[in-house]
């Protein structure tokens, strides 16, 4: 084969890139993936790492984050990278996201068998020697998975070049794709697939492609804290504040109890968009989130506000203070015609966007069945 051509060359170095790359060098295809930056810097290494089946609406999200969840493991045997599979712990605060948790085990988790447990009384004082127990009750969601993004990815990406000999063109930008054809600042490239995931760039590439699906950016304030002290935190974390924002849970009936409550007592969260979200690093820190504003780009600017908010809603579910240590903006594409959009851009061209933040739970699976429509 040609220096320049490959069977398979995709665009963007995240994890749906990743996640196309290595299902289809796992079919024996010659794949080449092409990154503008040194090294990934978007949104799947600012993110918590955090893998979630438990969060995914009944049907396909679902259904592409329980596959997914054994193609993570597999990355993490083979590639070396630290995977924590201990599952998530999502905490009831209130007599209302008790009330939901209660009504989602009895119905919905039965129905559609999410591996779930409410956890109360000693069992809830138990957890982490009764660190927890000022909550109401916690939802163990027991195929959650949570990894340290900024180290996983390039591991991934070596594992991807050192066993599958996936071709990786860092620091070079892709000017344009065309059907067999790609053009980049390093030269004029050929393959027969070209699958681009180019994240929230909606104008790089395939622009007038992409602008009827009238997509948006979401930006978010992120931190990376020390707790008072190292408790040995091994769950992801996360309370009833993301049963009005995750699927399985946003349309039961006992949400709207939730939404009402935020509205009267802590509309601010709302304004902010703000969900709290705890993930623990392998060094003892956590990474905590997030808020959510929305846009056609993501503003530079942080509000100090929004981090204090956070912080109280952190050390209140910790029960400790944290310490601050770094401070990003997170960023991804949002809010598209459904959670993601699989595109034909022209012969032999494909795009991928995610409209929603849980391309780290789905994405795996997402590139498998992608890569099997193009070659089976």
């Amino acid at each position: 084969m040609s220096q320049t051509h490959c069977d398979v060359a995709i665009v963007g170095a995240g994890i749906l890139g990743l996640s196309h790359a290595y299902a289809a060098a796992r079919r024996g295809l010659c794949v080449r993936v092409f990154e503008r930056s040194a090294t990934p810097l978007g949104a799947s290494v600012r993110n918590f790492g955090q893998a979630l089946v438990t969060g995914q609406p009944p049907g396909v999200m679902s259904g592409l984050a329980r596959a997914s969840r054994s193609i993570w493991a597999h990355w993490a045997e083979r590639a070396g990278f630290s995977l924590r599979r201990n599952g998530s712990l999502l905490f009831a605060r209130t007599e209302a996201e008790e009330a939901l948790l209660e009504a989602f085990c009895a119905g919905r988790a039965k129905e559609q068998e999410y591996k779930v447990e409410l956890l109360r009384d000693s069992a809830l004082n138990d957890l982490y020697q009764g660190h927890f127990r000022h909550h109401r009750a916690a939802l163990h969601g027991f195929d959650d998975q949570q990894l340290y993004s900024r180290e996983a990815l390039p591991t991934l990406i070596e594992y991807l070049r050192r066993e599958l000999d996936v071709r990786f063109h860092f620091s070079t930008l892709v000017r344009d794709v065309d059907t067999g054809v790609l053009r980049t600042t390093a030269g004029t490239f050929t393959a027969g697939q070209v699958i681009v995931c180019s994240g929230h760039d909606y104008q790089t590439l395939l622009a007038e492609a992409i602008a009827p699906l009238e997509p948006q950016v979401c930006r978010l304030q992120m931190l990376r804290a020390r707790p008072q002290f190292d408790f040995g935190l091994g769950h992801a974390l996360l309370t009833g504040l993301s049963c009005v924002h995750y699927g399985a849970f946003a349309d039961l009936p006992e949400a709207e109890a939730i939404r009402g409550q935020i509205r009267r007592e802590t509309p601010e969260l709302e304004a902010q968009g703000i969900h709290l979200l705890i993930s623990p690093t392998p060094y003892g820190e956590l990474i905590i989130g997030d808020s959510h504003h929305y846009g056609s780009d993501a503003a530079p600017f942080n509000a100090e506000a929004v981090d204090t908010l956070m912080l109280a809603l952190a050390e209140d579910t910790l029960g400790m203070c944290v310490e601050v240590v770094e401070r990003w903006q997170g960023v991804y594409g949002s809010r598209g015609p459904g959670p993601f959009s699989v595109l034909q851009a022209a012969d032999g061209v494909t795009a991928v966007l995610m409209h929603t933040g849980v391309g780290m739970s789905v994405g795996p699976e997402l590139g498998e069945r992608t890569v099997a429509a193009l070659f089976g």
